[in-house]
């Protein structure tokens, strides 16, 4: 290899990366069965104060019986199906279109009570997962 060679790779490697493909897109809550949330994270959210998600939720599925609880905000869109999302005292069912933005801090929860997969694009500052 080349001094020319060895330079060229250490640049390509620096690069900043701007665009992904679906197939790069990263699992962080793996869908070990059919009621389990799949959380698909673009980019690598560490290197990042965005963490921007492709969240899918069969039926059934929920982010558990405890409400979540952490630092920071979230918004989200729901591009499939519905979701029944719980901040604090209030409950609502979304549908396609709809969305939400709450401070995370508060009590929350998502549930598919349908019974079909709801899809949401979502973002999260900072990245929490």
């Amino acid at each position: 290899m080349s001094i020319a060679e060895f330079f060229a790779n250490i640049e390509q490697e620096q690069q900043a990366t701007y665009f992904y493909a679906a197939d790069e897109f990263i699992e962080i809550a793996p869908q070990s069965d059919g009621a389990t949330v799949s959380l698909r994270q673009l980019g690598q959210a560490s290197q990042h104060a965005l963490q921007l998600l492709d969240e899918s939720y069969p039926p059934n599925a929920d982010t558990g019986p405890e409400p979540l609880s952490h630092i920071g905000e979230e918004a989200g869109i729901v591009i499939q199906g519905e979701i029944e999302i719980t901040v604090a005292d209030q409950v609502k069912v979304l549908r396609v279109g709809e969305g939400y933005l709450f401070d995370s801090q508060l009590p929350h929860r998502f549930r598919n009570i349908s019974d079909s997969t709801c899809r949401i694009i979502s973002a999260c500052t900072p990245p929490t997962f």
